[in-house]
Order: C-alpha cells, then sequence, then structure tokens
C-alpha cells in the first residue's frame, strides 16, 4: 500500500526569508521590557476575573500601569533618537 501523505518540503518549500532578521530581533530586544510590562498589568486584572480587588490588588494593578507607562516612555525616547532611512532630517 502506497502512503499518500504528502512531504512538506515539496508541498510547501521552506523561503530563505523566513527567519526574522537581525534588525528584527534587535526591535524585538528592545520592545522586551514594554511587553513583560503589559504582561504583568494583563496578569494582575485577569486575577480580579473571580473576585473583588482588595487594596493589595489595587496597589499591584497601579504599579504594574505604572511600569508600562514608564516603559512606553521609555520606547519612546528610544525611537526619538533614532532616525530611519527616508526620514526628514
Amino acid at each position: 500500500m502506497k502512503s499518500i501523505v504528502a512531504l512538506q518540503s515539496i508541498v510547501t518549500p521552506w523561503p530563505d526569508g523566513l527567519e526574522p532578521s537581525d534588525a528584527e530581533l534587535d526591535a524585538i530586544e528592545a520592545e522586551m521590557p514594554l511587553i513583560v510590562a503589559e504582561v504583568e498589568l494583563l496578569d494582575a486584572l485577569i486575577v480580579l476575573l473571580d473576585r473583588p480587588a482588595s487594596e493589595f490588588d489595587a496597589r499591584r494593578i497601579r504599579r504594574a500601569h505604572h511600569r508600562v507607562l514608564t516603559a512606553r516612555k521609555d520606547a519612546a525616547n528610544r525611537t526619538v533618537g533614532t532616525q530611519v532611512s527616508g526620514d526628514a532630517a
């Protein structure tokens, strides 16, 4: 009996440009503090889905929100200092 399963490489050839470039990896690395801060805020909010907020929970959410704002500010300040090709001088 013959197998009818197709080989993946024949059906979908592996393009050379599928892996992220070094510039894309650097951009992701630069955004990691913001991503981590947003995940912490989301975790704090998820905890409150099934119970009322205590003073501790409110404090945790305020701190997480402050971390997100700080990370966004830092990310914005980093991008202001860089100039992308094609931008006006």
